[in-house]
């Protein structure tokens, strides 16, 4: 990377979504991403969705109002957040354990009653020695 003045450890492609990181710049550090996310299809949703919403987890564990919201509606929710996704696909919170909450997200298939699951996440706690 010759002439290249970053500092990153992992080169970013300038296409790549912008996820808010602790130390950047913007207003509010609880914001889930830098700018508005448009996700197109199911690839860029299993790529770029899961640090968008490992970041949601996150501030639900901070911020009861945006947890609440999440938990009615998350789809709307990451939508106030500036994360757009495809009309296809619809967000699920499982809370079957109040402490490690699971996120799920679906595709719907034109004129289909099926759905396919995307991905999952899900908090997990690890201690180590």
């Amino acid at each position: 990377m010759a002439g290249s003045t970053s500092t990153a450890l992992v080169p970013v492609s300038r296409n790549e979504v912008a996820i808010a990181r602790k130390n950047t710049s913007i207003s509010d550090p609880l914001r889930l991403v830098r700018d508005d996310v448009h996700l197109h299809d199911r690839e860029e949703v299993r790529k770029y969705l899961p640090d968008i919403l490992g970041r949601a987890l996150a501030r639900m564990w901070i911020d009861q109002s945006f947890g609440h919201s999440f938990a009615t509606d998350p789809k709307k929710t990451l939508e106030q957040a500036g994360v757009f996704l495809p009309d296809n696909m619809a967000i699920e919170l499982d809370k079957g354990s109040k402490d490690r909450p699971k996120i799920i997200v679906f595709e719907s298939q034109p004129n289909s009653k099926f759905r396919i699951r995307v991905l999952y996440l899900q908090l997990v706690m690890m201690a180590g020695k």
